[in-house]
């Protein structure tokens, strides 16, 4: 009889010991997944940030070295549209600006419903090519990168502009 109660006291003091663990490692747990969900949220804004400053990191030239590059300077003459309703399309480069939407009186009318009416526009500075955004719902972006303000176009970058993609070639 003595053994059975001392047996009982002690079961029950493991099993307060149990619960108390197992309350401690619930606590942790959802403390761990709340840090996970305030990490992920300040990556995001981050990334939202930094997206939105047009900077982009150079990438490798596509072929011919750093020497044929600097004595021989490439000049956008042709905008071409890669991707999207009107792939295959050129448009002569001049002096004028390129407006790109769904407006009649743009330079490049897109019947995509993801352009806006005025969507972007490329403008020549000296021998380069910039693309701003005309405030467009959807954005657009330079090689995967949101475009704030006036950003330079290398040649053969692709420009995103609702589900169109154009480039300028040489």
């Amino acid at each position: 009889m003595m053994l059975q109660s001392w047996c009982s006291r002690v079961t029950g003091r493991r099993w307060t010991a149990v619960q108390g663990l197992i309350l401690q490692l619930t606590r942790a747990g959802f403390l761990l997944l709340l840090w996970l969900f305030v990490w992920s949220i300040i990556r995001s804004l981050r990334t939202d940030i930094y997206a939105g400053s047009g900077v982009r990191v150079p990438t490798r030239s596509r072929g011919g070295s750093v020497l044929q590059s600097l004595g021989k300077q490439k000049v956008a003459r042709t905008l071409v549209v890669t991707q999207g309703a009107l792939a295959g399309t050129r448009i002569p480069l001049g002096t004028q600006p390129v407006l790109i939407g769904r407006a009649d009186d743009s330079t490049l009318v897109l019947t995509d419903d993801y352009a806006s009416t005025r969507h972007a526009r490329l403008s020549p500075r000296g021998t380069d090519w910039y693309v701003e955004d005309l405030g467009s719902t959807n954005g657009t972006y330079l090689d995967r990168a949101k475009v704030t303000t006036a950003v330079r176009v290398p040649l053969g970058t692709p420009v995103r502009v609702g589900k169109t993609v154009i480039e300028l070639r040489p």
